[in-house]
């Protein structure tokens, strides 16, 4: 299985977990199983249309989905997914 990170902020929908495994062959289903398992969490990452939201980032080993296959770029056992919300300010 996949160790899935999140950021601090949104451990609060996850049990407070920071770090956990998850299974999935593609991000997508990886992303899924989490909502299923934390159904409270998905408005934060996708928007009304199921689409993933902007200021959401996901990484597989430190590179962004959107240089790899996106939603269903391919998982191993031993990737590191890390969901993470852009921070803005001034």
């Amino acid at each position: 299985m996949a160790t899935v990170r999140f950021p601090v902020l949104m451990k609060y929908y996850v049990d407070n977990q920071s770090e956990f495994f998850v299974s999935g062959s593609t991000v997508n289903e990886l992303i899924g199983n989490v909502l299923g398992k934390y159904p409270a969490l998905k408005p934060h990452l996708f928007d009304s249309a199921g689409v993933l939201r902007r200021h959401f980032n996901i990484f597989v080993n430190g590179v962004h989905i959107r240089d790899l296959n996106g939603m269903e770029t391919p998982l191993k056992e031993d990737d590191k997914v890390i969901l993470m919300a852009s921070a803005a300010g001034g």
